[in-house]
């Protein structure tokens, strides 16, 4: 069973672009559906966490306001995913990534599921074992709590605990 969702931001959480405001600093464009996907996530026991190569404020205040762990400018996404799993117990079967471009191909390795978002380069999209129907940015987090909640026989319960829902 997946226990650790681990997250790239820029092309997966937002739609890859680089928005700057007349003061110089950086803004993202976050999905609001893929807030809830973690909400339902949090609701069955499914941690999440950011890992990216870059840093920004914009992402320090997102996964502030989901209450997820957050990693950034890891430059190594695989040695430091490496680290953290023997840190934290986790076996590969434990863990799932989500991810869209070639910098995430060495720590999606590390893990027994991987998806992307619909809009991720080639290579990463071969890798994947589901791609969600979403492009980055537009609900695609949602789309891989989602499968792997519906994989795991935990979505029913989670829409139910997280927003009352019956799927």
């Amino acid at each position: 069973m997946i226990e650790l969702l681990v997250l790239d931001v820029d092309g997966t959480m937002t739609d890859g672009g680089v928005y700057y405001d007349a003061t110089g600093n950086e803004l993202k464009k976050f999905a609001i559906k893929d807030g809830a996907g973690l909400v339902m996530a949090h609701a069955a026991g499914l941690r999440a966490m950011i890992c990216t190569g870059r840093s920004c404020e914009a992402v320090n205040r997102r996964a502030a306001d989901l209450g997820i762990e957050v990693f950034q400018g890891v430059r190594d996404k695989a040695a430091f995913l490496r680290q953290y799993l023997a840190e934290h117990g986790l076996s590969r079967d434990q863990v799932a990534y989500c991810g869209d471009d070639l910098n995430d191909l060495a720590a999606m390795a590390l893990c027994g599921f991987v998806t992307c978002p619909a809009d991720a380069v080639q290579a990463v999209r071969s890798r994947a074992d589901y791609i969600c129907p979403q492009k980055g940015g537009e609900g695609a987090v949602r789309g891989a709590v989602e499968e792997i909640l519906r994989r795991d026989g935990r979505l029913k319960e989670a829409a139910l605990a997280a927003f009352g829902a019956v799927l």
